[in-house]
């Protein structure tokens, strides 16, 4: 029998082979409406001008982990949709293997707020972000 946790799992790292976050190659350790956690790669494809890891990435990646995890969280209800993400670069990286653990502060009937860390390999604090998402019921004009 196939542990549920461990597909979900499965099903995430496999999405994050196609589209933008192909880009930070994700691997997805945890994962749930409580907490996730993800690996990523920082290299030259996500090098600014002056060959640190741009800003923007460190961006997405806190994007992706706070709305996978609020999805999650909201399930079967609706969709999340980021609406403001503000994001902290404490320290340049150039390469290696990075950590992201992201956790709800808020879960409101409309909106979710998420914390999401990201270190380095010596667990050093890298960057962290907040992201406000919004609880969307009604799916249907999405995208429209």
């Amino acid at each position: 029998m196939t542990d549920p946790n461990q597909q979900m799992l499965d099903d995430l790292n496999k999405m994050g082979k196609v589209g933008f976050d192909a880009n930070f190659e994700p691997e997805y350790l945890e994962a749930s409406g409580d907490r996730m956690r993800m690996r990523w790669s920082a290299g030259p494809g996500l090098h600014q001008p002056m060959g640190i890891v741009h800003g923007g990435a460190y961006c997405s990646v806190i994007e992706s982990v706070a709305s996978i995890g609020a999805s999650l969280w909201l399930g079967e209800r609706g969709h999340v949709v980021g609406v403001n993400n503000n994001t902290d670069f404490l320290r340049a990286t150039r390469e290696g293997v990075l950590e992201a653990v992201g956790e709800p502060v808020h879960r409101g009937r409309t909106q979710q707020i998420w914390r999401v860390t990201i270190t380095n390999e010596e667990g050093k604090l890298v960057a962290q972000g907040q992201v406000r998402l919004q609880n969307i019921v009604d799916t249907a004009h999405l995208g429209k």
